[in-house]
Parts: C-alpha cells; structure tokens; sequence
C-alpha cells in the first residue's frame, strides 16, 4: 500500500480537486483506493458525494475516530468507511473507490486534541491506515491549507507528498515550505514516519500560447526553488470545479475528454516517480521568455 498526501499551505489551490482526481482515476486504473478527507472543510467527500449531517452519519467521522484512538478507544477504519464504488459501475475497471469522510465540528475537536498531545500523537493516522493496509494499493490523503497539527497529522502518515500550486506567487511559497516541513518529519516521530517528497503539481494552468509573464515566472520559480514540477499540469477548466456539483470526479465525470486525460497523464508520472529514484524523474525545462500581460 502506498500513501500519499497532497499539501499546500495555501489554500485555493486545488488540493482537494487533485486528491479525489488522483484518487478516482487510480481506481480507474484497476488500483483499490481510499480517500482520506483530513480537511475540515470537508470537500473531498462533497466531491465524492458524501456530506455527513445527523448524529448516527457524525459517528462515522474521521474526526470522531481520531479522537477516540488518542483516548484508547478502538473504532476500526473499516467500519467507518463509505463505498464510492457506484461512481465506477460505467467503467469495467477491476479497480474499488472508498472514503474516510469528516464534518468539520469533529475534525476541528480532533486538530485541538492532537495539538495537545504533541509530536507523540502525529503518527496516529499512519498507525491506522497501516492497520487496513491488506485491503488498499494506495491511499490519497487531502490535506487542510495550514500549519496545523492535522497538516502534520497528513505529511506524518504519508509514504509519498505531493505539493499543489497554481500560477500565483503566494502558492509558490507555500509549497516551498511543505517540501521543508517533509524533511522534518522522521526526526520529529522518532524515526516512526519517513515521508519521502514526490513534486510539484501546477494546476489551473494555462496553455503555451495563453501564458503571460506571471505564470512564465511562477513555471521557472517552482523548478529553481528544486520542487521537481512533474511535466504533465492541470489546465484550467470549469468542468473540474463543476463537477462537485454532481459529487463525481472530472476523471471520470469527463475521462475521455481533456481532464480525464490530464490527469492519466499526472497519474502516469506518479506511479513512475514512486517506483524510481529522484535523479530519474523527468521534469520540465525553464522557459525563456519576453512575455508580459499586456
């Protein structure tokens, strides 16, 4: 089982669109998939068609569960879990689709008791994942946009982080200090929690011919600051924000139209990267550019 969590400090960059994106489309690739919902915002399972509401519904929250594992109490994962695998029936994939979903009251409850207990309490999420590992190939952790100990909570349970940006300088900067906070983090569980930096995501972006001086720089930045940009980005495009609306993800939603095949691409470049050494990753080239956005 391989985990990965997708992290920015920035919020708006479209973390939770690439979490559910990854996710779907690994299951449509035949891989049995979970998504973890770590935000309390809870948009990864909006995009997923899950929304709890309700008492017995709030019972299955991640929020609910960590807590109680950090006071001795045993809620075993897979009892909480929500089967997504309707989303797939069209498609012959061989592939199953799950959600740890979370409410953003129990959540909230647990980022405070996490924060409380310290460095000791982050691995708790990788403990229980580790736990349901025979049932997954990969899991897709989404991230909340800040310093948090539930941010923490995420890069601690992960064995691979991607980073998310998008063509605005305050994105770029954001997703320099989570390549920073990676590199923390086995010292700070004691060597229980090795997470391992994967790349760099550009999202909304811009075709070649559409690009101005902006995003010609926020390109380069992303290769100088050494965050391995992956060669395949996301393009701007409303069917991928709109399909939250209809709680399935554009790479499937839209798999044989341009998101769909973007993000088989990334998918592509994913799998590569986990399976090879860093100084074997391709990675895009600097643009050499006299563009300006007049």
């Amino acid at each position: 089982m391989q985990i990965l969590a997708v992290a920015n400090q920035k919020g708006g960059v479209g973390k939770t669109s690439t979490t559910v994106n990854l996710g779907a489309g690994l299951a449509l690739m035949g891989q049995r998939v979970l998504v973890v919902d770590l935000d309390p915002q809870a948009q990864a399972g909006t995009a997923l068609g899950v929304n709890l509401s309700g008492e017995d519904q709030l019972a299955r929250s991640l929020g609910w569960t960590l807590q109680a594992r950090m006071q001795n109490m045993r809620i075993n994962l897979t009892d909480i879990m929500f089967d997504r695998n309707e989303l797939l029936e069209e498609w012959d994939s061989g592939g199953t689709l799950h959600l740890l979903a979370c409410e953003e009251s129990t959540m909230t409850a647990a980022q405070d008791l996490i924060h409380k207990k310290g460095y000791q309490a982050t691995p708790v999420l990788r403990r229980m994942l580790l736990e349901v590992q025979e049932h997954f190939d990969f899991v897709v952790i989404d991230t909340p946009p800040s310093v948090s100990s539930l941010a923490a909570t995420a890069l601690a349970a992960a064995d691979h982080v991607l980073t998310v940006c998008v063509p605005e300088y305050a994105t770029l900067k954001g997703a320099v200090a989570v390549r920073g906070t990676v590199g923390y983090v086995k010292d700070r569980t004691s060597g229980e929690c090795d997470p391992q930096y994967l790349g760099a995501v550009l999202n909304r972006s811009s075709a070649p011919s559409q690009m101005k001086s902006q995003e010609v720089s926020i390109r380069n930045g992303v290769i100088e600051a050494k965050l391995l940009p992956f060669v395949t980005d996301i393009r701007k495009d409303d069917r991928i924000s709109n399909s939250y609306a209809y709680g399935e993800p554009a790479v499937l939603r839209f798999a044989n139209h341009s998101p769909g095949k973007q993000y088989a691409s990334l998918m592509n470049e994913v799998l590569t990267r986990i399976e090879q050494p860093a100084e074997k990753w391709d990675t895009p080239a600097l643009i050499e550019s006299g563009l300006t956005d007049e």
